[in-house]
């Protein structure tokens, strides 16, 4: 039982450590951290469909659908009907989206960051798979992407 208790302390903690940094960050860029890895995420990707985001973002269809139309609303992005086929919608940054990714602070606490890139390759490597594997283990009775840890005020 003290190996439950500890791992869910953990998880509990790095909840927390998610909280304060998405209150930071919804302070600073009035975006939440799940919209600031979507627009990234979209520029990253170039054309894409919601599908396609959803599963790089790890949300469901329904959620991400939501967020997008906010974005929108906000200018910050825009729907695209595919030139070669019409079926599909893609979605693309405004300049207003490419502007509030680049003043944006970090997804991460900048301290966090200078303390990861400080570790060895092989170490970051290490910590970047045990994240991955305990997500998935998480996952593991879901039917879709995990949103244990979402909350309707996230988006």
């Amino acid at each position: 039982m003290h190996m439950m208790h500890a791992l869910y302390l953990s998880l509990r903690r790095l909840q927390r450590a998610s909280e304060i940094h998405a209150k930071r960050l919804g302070r600073h860029s009035g975006l939440t951290p799940i919209q600031l890895l979507i627009l990234h995420s979209i520029r990253a990707m170039g054309e894409g469909t919601l599908g396609d985001l959803a599963k790089q973002v790890s949300v469901s269809q329904a959620t991400l659908s939501t967020i997008i139309d906010r974005l929108e609303n906000r200018e910050l992005l825009q729907r695209v009907r595919s030139k070669s086929d019409k079926r599909k919608v893609h979605l693309a940054l405004t300049e207003k989206g490419v502007a509030a990714i680049q003043a944006e602070p970090a997804l991460l606490p900048t301290e966090f960051l200078e303390r990861f890139g400080k570790l060895a390759d092989w170490e970051q490597l290490m910590l970047l798979a045990s994240l991955q594997r305990v997500a998935g283990l998480l996952e593991a009775d879901q039917h879709g992407p995990a949103e244990l840890f979402e909350n309707d005020n996230a988006v």
